[in-house]
């Protein structure tokens, strides 16, 4: 009797350290995923991220904002001609060469607003250049080696007892479907990313006409910051991930397998909370309001 017993007490064994090693597979296997989805995701610039969305933006910038975008300059230009003459007591103290620059910056603004979407697409050239480098190194030194992992934690699981299993089964389910919704979470964010991208390309016209005038120029530059500090919130983002891999890849899962499974949990809660703080970040550092 003792003997059927332990037979099934073996079995029920086998079976939940199965299911625990399914789990805990799932779970660093979604870890290795993240690290790949999100450096494909954020080192795609606006038109090679969707095409289509790129396209209509463009179209609507073009027909929509650029006409605008032409009134600002004659406001603007306008605005600079009064300032030029009465700055100097109406042309009694004028030199010809205020001429010559008043020129050309028309000639600059014209170019910056009819160049807009080049200048525009240089900066996220940029970021993709800096995520794409911090990609290669990221995924060199932080994915886990799944299999690894699990051989380590086998000999621990074996120790324990039915109850104990049954606990650490319900633990990494629950972990693991924290996870998946922790990711879908991340995706929200990276979408969210790219649209703000979107729509803050579609009015660049506007801004960039202010860009030649002292007083309104402040638009201009405040919006070029704002432009930068996306393309590097990448770059941001790529570090997060980096730094939850290679967090996730230093827990000994064998010593305290409960610790190590809820250290899971929280390392992702840390870095959702992150990648929300990414985009506030590069801007406070671009002093970009």
């Amino acid at each position: 009797m003792e003997s059927i017993f332990e037979a099934i007490n073996d079995w029920l064994k086998e079976l939940l350290i199965g299911a625990i090693n399914g789990n805990l597979s799932n779970m660093f296997g979604d870890v290795n995923e993240k690290v790949n989805t999100i450096a494909a995701q954020v080192g795609q610039t606006p038109q090679g991220w969707n095409g289509g969305v790129f396209s209509m933006i463009r179209s609507l910038s073009d027909s929509v904002i650029l006409p605008i975008a032409g009134l600002v300059i004659t406001y603007v230009l306008c605005y600079e001609l009064i300032s030029m003459v009465t700055e100097k007591n109406s042309l009694h103290d004028i030199d010809t060469w205020l001429f010559f620059k008043y020129f050309f910056k028309a000639w600059v603004a014209v170019y910056l607003v009819t160049h807009v979407f080049d200048i525009t697409m240089a900066v996220f050239d940029v970021g993709q250049h800096l995520v794409s480098n911090a990609a290669g190194v990221i995924n060199t030194n932080a994915s886990i080696d799944i299999d690894s992992s699990l051989d380590a934690m086998n000999a621990s699981l074996q120790t324990m007892e039915v109850p104990e299993l049954l606990l650490v089964v319900m633990e990494t389910a629950l972990v693991s479907m924290c996870m998946k919704i922790m990711s879908i979470l991340i995706t929200v964010i990276l979408y969210g990313r790219m649209i703000e991208i979107y729509l803050t390309c579609s009015v660049a016209p506007i801004p960039f006409a202010t860009m030649t005038n002292r007083e309104w120029g402040s638009i201009g530059s405040n919006y070029l910051k704002g432009l930068i500090a996306l393309a590097v919130q990448g770059f941001f983002i790529m570090v997060c991930v980096g730094i939850y891999a290679v967090l996730v890849n230093g827990l000994v899962i064998a010593s305290n397998i409960h610790s190590a499974i809820f250290s899971v949990a929280a390392y992702t809660v840390i870095l959702c909370f992150s990648l929300f703080k990414t985009g506030s970040l590069a801007k406070s550092i671009f002093n970009a309001h």
